[in-house]
């Protein structure tokens, strides 16, 4: 089944210009169909606050929107928010992850309200696929050396690493804004496998960071070549969602409203 990949940024499009041009047409593809509602769910070293520039654009085109509050406790956990958000939804529902929380949008997203999944430089294991090994197939991003372990057994990324291997694109103030809220996670947390890949049953849409320091952008282009997803590249940092908001939110947007093809 043929899929366009799309190269470059999306920023020259309206977000007006693309709900009209989708509305206009219907997608088949693999039952694809318009949605009303989205659902974020942020990934390891953030909260829901990493979404607040892309839930804007997403509320202004008619898009009623949730972002799941991770407590990153165990993956089970995660899977468990993201669902309870999901069941929260009135109908059709595009579930949006960013990094780690791509393993937990492939895990919840076999929901019948998920009509697409769009993953934004995200993990993309395949159903008992170990994303460790898999990862190991590509050199390793300097982020992961910057991760500091609590003697309660939860870790987040240090400031440093944070500012200049999480989100180096971002202004040094205000990505340390962001490494002040970031959610600790639990050792086991990424270290889970998932039981079912969604991906491998929806329709998915996948932006590459090409500057990425934290998931390496080869791996990267890997799963989303994989999952014959629709894909984007963005020159961006692992925060892309923070430094290129208005290409992730046209991404979602034509995910929630696909265009015939």
């Amino acid at each position: 089944m043929n899929r366009r990949v799309f190269a470059g940024s999306l920023a020259a499009l309206s977000v007006a210009a693309l709900r009209v041009e989708a509305a206009q047409a219907q997608d088949t593809r693999r039952g694809a169909s318009s949605a009303r509602n989205v659902v974020l769910v942020h990934g390891l070293f953030a909260d829901g606050s990493s979404w607040g520039k892309v839930v804007p654009v997403l509320q202004r085109a008619g898009l009623n929107v949730t972002a799941v509050q991770n407590p990153l406790s165990s993956f089970a956990d995660d899977v468990a928010a993201t669902r309870r958000a999901l069941a929260l939804q009135d109908g059709p529902t595009v579930l949006v992850a960013h990094s780690y929380a791509g393993m937990v949008i492939s895990e919840a997203g076999m929901d019948p309200k998920v009509t697409s999944l769009v993953y934004i430089a995200a993990r993309a294991p395949d159903a008992g696929e170990n994303y460790a090994a898999l990862a190991a197939r590509f050199p390793a991003p300097p982020a992961s050396a910057g991760i500091v372990w609590g003697p309660d057994g939860y870790g987040e990324l240090s400031e440093a690493a944070f500012v200049r291997d999480f989100a180096g694109d971002l202004p040094p103030d205000e990505a340390r804004a962001y490494y002040a809220v970031q959610g600790r996670m639990s050792r086991a947390t990424p270290a889970a496998q998932t039981t079912v890949a969604a991906w491998r049953h929806k329709p998915t849409y996948y932006a590459v960071s090409q500057n990425d320091r934290t998931i390496n952008p080869d791996l990267q282009r890997f799963m989303a070549k994989r999952m014959k997803a629709q894909t984007i590249e963005l020159p961006a940092s692992h925060a892309s969602l923070l430094s290129r908001p208005q290409e992730v939110a046209a991404l979602i947007l034509s995910a929630a409203f696909p265009t015939g093809r």
